[in-house]
């Protein structure tokens, strides 16, 4: 790649999408200017550069955008060889891309309705049963794609009581889970892509109250 090159993310500090794209750079090494929006009030740039979905995140390599966050992640693996995110192998590449899809469609879904709603687990037990027996990270030996997209995990799974006020998933039964998410919590790299607990923390309590306070449609 060209010593001079231009690398912009715009992001909001709460977003799990945001964020794993930040920690998918600094896994990298590559420096990029963060730029916060607001989504009550976006952008222009943010407008200019996801004209189709308007939303967050976005990176911006030398003027060209690129949206959706599992997009930019295998953009990312493309264009900066180094620290590979997705396997080499191409039955373990699309098993990266299989659980990553998982994490986005099913148990991010799930950990929504265990703050605002009931506390649902059936879908984590998907990523239970991948995790029982295997290394800490799904890929082995370092943080990966899956672990990239699924650090929104590590980061709701340990402030479920504190939020809603009941313990989070039975530890007895995703043991494979809470190993996997202490392990993360224990990466330099991860806690440095991580917003501010205390923060993050009353800003899910106010979404939770904004939510419940919502009349339903």
């Amino acid at each position: 790649m060209a010593d001079q090159e231009e690398v912009k993310l715009y992001g909001v500090w709460s977003s799990p999408f945001s964020r794993r794209i930040e920690l998918a750079l600094k896994l990298k090494g590559v420096p990029f200017e963060y730029v916060e929006e607001d989504l009550s009030n976006k952008s222009p740039s943010l407008l200019k550069y996801n004209p189709v979905h308007k939303k967050i995140p976005v990176l911006v390599h030398n003027g060209k955008p690129v949206a959706e966050s599992l997009v930019i992640l295998e953009y990312i693996d493309e264009t900066w060889k180094n620290n590979p995110i997705l396997p080499l192998d191409p039955h373990e590449r699309a098993a990266a891309r299989f659980w990553a899809s998982c994490i986005d469609n099913k148990i991010i879904a799930t950990a929504v309705k265990v703050l605002l709603c009931e506390g649902e687990e059936r879908e984590v037990v998907i990523l239970e049963i991948e995790l029982d027996g295997k290394d800490y990270f799904f890929g082995g030996v370092s943080i990966g794609f899956v672990e990239i997209v699924g650090n929104v995990v590590a980061l709701w799974f340990p402030l479920t009581p504190e939020v809603v006020g009941v313990e989070g998933w039975n530890p007895k039964r995703f043991t494979g889970l809470l190993k996997w998410v202490g392990e993360l919590q224990e990466t330099d790299v991860v806690n440095e892509s991580m917003p501010p607990i205390e923060k993050y923390v009353a800003y899910i309590r106010a979404s939770i109250q904004a939510f419940k306070s919502t009349p339903p449609k």
